[in-house]
């Protein structure tokens, strides 16, 4: 299995970076992955990544009732984060890079140097928007790096100071041309985002890894995914923790 594991990662990447994602679970008669498989899938293609790419972080996923609802799938589930694919806010993201590209509005943290939460603050999240098993799977989540695509961050000096067991109030707005589509409570992910970072010190240790002072974490959303399309203007909202905002071109 070890060699088909690496055979699979060896593809996956060809398939994300020909914008082309996760081919493998279209084909009939092939071998089911199980949850396991598919973290050692994601972990070869991060060693097949690196050194070029980094991994600075990691996104928790398929938590809030939204993308629970959407996909039809129980999470949580783990995927990385590159640094290649951070773009600052006001950044113009390309639609034909992406797959049926889709975006979240989510709250993320930052950690200090003892390991706990130091900053929050809003990001706009990209999918590739793409599964093709029927139903879809967690394995085909994971093995896909939970459908990731890249991050939209505010600058370092948006990021508000907060530790995760302060209390959290206030709303998550994503706004389309100016037009509010969806909003949700800050907080409304099991446990809110300190709870999503408990749930993968736990998961990571399973896999004998950890979290590590300076890491961004998306720790989920109460919201879905919205597809969107080329000069969609896209503007998300943490009260009391800022904004982040990005155009989509062609």
């Amino acid at each position: 299995m070890t060699e088909s594991i690496r055979v699979l990662a060896a593809r996956q990447l060809a398939d994300y970076r020909a914008g082309t994602p996760g081919t493998f679970f279209a084909d009939p008669g092939r071998p089911q992955l199980s949850l396991d498989d598919a973290y050692r899938v994601q972990a070869e293609v991060a060693a097949l990544r690196a050194p070029a790419e980094r991994v600075i972080g990691y996104k928790v996923g398929c938590t809030g009732p939204g993308t629970r609802a959407q996909f039809g799938l129980d999470g949580p589930v783990r995927g990385l984060l590159y640094d290649t694919e951070l773009h600052p806010s006001g950044s113009k993201i390309s639609y034909a890079a992406h797959a049926d590209l889709a975006i979240e509005g989510e709250l993320a943290v930052r950690l200090g140097d003892d390991g706990r939460i130091a900053q929050a603050f809003p990001v706009i999240e990209l999918h590739n928007y793409v599964f093709r098993g029927q139903p879809p799977t967690l394995p085909e989540l994971v093995a896909n790096n939970g459908i990731h695509a890249g991050v939209v961050l505010p600058p370092p000096a948006a990021e508000m100071p907060w530790r995760g067991d302060e209390p959290l109030t206030g709303r998550l707005t994503v706004q389309i041309d100016g037009v509010r589509v969806e909003e949700g409570p800050m907080d409304g992910v099991p446990g809110g985002p300190a709870g999503s970072l408990r749930w993968l010190a736990r998961h990571l240790a399973d896999h004998g890894l950890s979290v590590r002072p300076g890491q961004l974490i998306l720790t989920g959303t109460p919201l879905g995914l919205i597809r969107v399309r080329p000069g969609d203007s896209i503007q998300v909202t943490a009260e009391h923790l800022g904004t982040v905002e990005a155009t989509i071109g062609a």
